[in-house]
Order: C-alpha cells, then sequence, then structure tokens
C-alpha cells in the first residue's frame, strides 16, 4: 500500500511510541511482586508490540524506542506505584487520538488500534491491584490531619515561643503524639468496619501513622535549619502547600479524581486554620504577657 510522506511521518511517530511502551510495561512486569498485575502489564505489552509491527508492516522500517522515557516511567512505577505510572504515561497520548482519527482516512486498522489503545485505560489498567492505593484513604487521612493541625500548632507556637529550637521541640512531641493518637484511631475504626472493607487495620493504622509522622518531620524541617522564626513558619507554610499539591495530583492522576476543587480545599483549610492559630498566639503572649 501506498503511503504519502506525511502519513509515513505519522507512522514512524507513532512505531517509536508503541514500542517505547512496550519496553516500559515489559519492565514495570518484571519490578512488580504481584503474578496478577504481571499478567496484566505483559498482556499490554503484546498488544502495545502488535501495534508496532502493524505500523511497520506500512513503514518498512524499524524504530529504536526513547529509552529515556523506559527509565524514567519505570523508575517512576518502583517509586510511586504502577498505577500512577501508567496513568501518567497514558495522559501524555491523548493526543494519539486525533492522529488515529486522521490515519482511519487512509489506514482502516488506525480506528481498531484506537480502540485497543482506549481499552487499555479503561479495562487492563483498572485490573491492576495495589495495596498502595487500597489505603489511600488511611494515608489522606494521616496526611491531612498533620497537616491542618500541626502548621496550626507551628503558627500558634511560633508567636507564642519566638524561639525556633523551642518551637522545633515542641512541634515535634505535638506531632508524634498525635501520629500515635490517629494511627489508634484508625486502627479501631477500620476494626469496626472490618466485614465491610478490604483494608486490614494492623497496616491502616500503620499507614496513616507514618503519614503523619513523615509530614510532620518535612513541617518541622524549617525550624531544625533556620534561625529566623518568621521566615521558619513561612517556609513551613510554603511546604505544606508543596505537599498538598503533590498528593493531590498524585491522586488526580491515579484515582481520576479532580486536581483544583480538592487541592484549594486543602490549602485554604490548613492556611486558615494556620491564621487563626497564629493570631491565637500573638493574643495569648499579648494578654498573659509570657516571655520566652
Amino acid at each position: 500500500m501506498q503511503i504519502s510522506p506525511e502519513v509515513r511521518d505519522q507512522l514512524l511517530a507513532l512505531q517509536k511510541n508503541e514500542i517505547t511502551e512496550y519496553h516500559i510495561y515489559r519492565h514495570l512486569a518484571r519490578s512488580t511482586r504481584s503474578q496478577e498485575n504481571r499478567e496484566v502489564l505483559e498482556r499490554i505489552a503484546a498488544e502495545e508490540e502488535g501495534h508496532y509491527q502493524l505500523w511497520r508492516g506500512y513503514t518498512g522500517q524499524d524504530v529504536a524506542p526513547n529509552r529515556w522515557a523506559i527509565r524514567f516511567y519505570t523508575l517512576l512505577g518502583r517509586v510511586l506505584g504502577l498505577t500512577f505510572s501508567i496513568k501518567l504515561m497514558e495522559r501524555g497520548e491523548q493526543g494519539a487520538q486525533n492522529v488515529y482519527t486522521q490515519l482511519a482516512e487512509h489506514i482502516p486498522e488506525a480506528a481498531t488500534v484506537a480502540q485497543e489503545e482506549d481499552r487499555h485505560e479503561q479495562t487492563l489498567i483498572a485490573m491492576l491491584n495495589e495495596e498502595f492505593l487500597q489505603y489511600m484513604g488511611s494515608i489522606v487521612l494521616g496526611l491531612n490531619d498533620a497537616l491542618v493541625e500541626l502548621t496550626g500548632a507551628l503558627a500558634g507556637l511560633t508567636l507564642a515561643l519566638q524561639n525556633t529550637r523551642l518551637i522545633a521541640l515542641t512541634g515535634s512531641i505535638t506531632g508524634i503524639a498525635a501520629a500515635l493518637s490517629m494511627g489508634a484511631s484508625e486502627y479501631l475504626s477500620t476494626k469496626t468496619e472490618e466485614a465491610d472493607t478490604v483494608k486490614h487495620p494492623v497496616k491502616a493504622s500503620i499507614y496513616t501513622g507514618i503519614a503523619y509522622v513523615i509530614t510532620v518531620l518535612v513541617l518541622i524541617l524549617p525550624y531544625l535549619l533556620l534561625s529566623n522564626y518568621y521566615l521558619c513558619l513561612a517556609s513551613t507554610l510554603g511546604l505544606a502547600v508543596l505537599i498538598i499539591a503533590f498528593f493531590n495530583y498524585y491522586i488526580s492522576v491515579a484515582k481520576d479524581m479532580p486536581f483544583k476543587s480538592r487541592f484549594l480545599e486543602m490549602t485554604g483549610l490548613s492556611l486558615g486554620v494556620a491564621l487563626v492559630s497564629f493570631l491565637i498566639g500573638l493574643a495569648l503572649r499579648t494578654f498573659l504577657g509570657v516571655e520566652v
């Protein structure tokens, strides 16, 4: 079949994309311990290779994969999970649907490939089973509570104590105690709902506690590194916003949830509590006449 130079260039670009994704799925399949997930990833990889061979039949040319993309998405899958890595990669292919529509006018198989690519995202990817995502509710609980409670506590302590080391010490004690409390509460809550959930109470409490402690350590870090307590507070609030942005972006990709509304809600809540606590700390220091 004769194809125009323009169509040939489009097919070569698709070939490169298909062979790159083939290698990414194969690498991710080898890195997962779950036999179920490995089989799903190998099925997707086989389809990607089939698409590559289809386009190669038209171009008569082999194409090298994008090695950087293979390394990037494989590392991302190992660090942040298979679902996040794959969905982020698939997001970058939304423009490919327009290419398939254009190619369908010249190559009938393009419409079939487009449907199979859509099925990857709709069906096969949905079959992936990751423990981390099952406990996302517990992680959200620990993260959100730590952000709201500790930003508020640190803001109040900053005005009340005005000593970075003392603020870091007090905040650490408060944060760790709260983490233990949240972990215990999540254990009891999950234990009560055990019949209606796949979550294990102990694992749920551990995920909640770890999320809380990590958030506490990040938020307190400026008070250990800087000497100006106002700069420490500003840095802590900035880190809180970054944590909220990163986490909500992760959720928006991995679980197909809206980013903007959740980000604004969590940011407004955390900063609002911090502002109120800051004013309370100022008021208590002024009216009680406490000097540290």
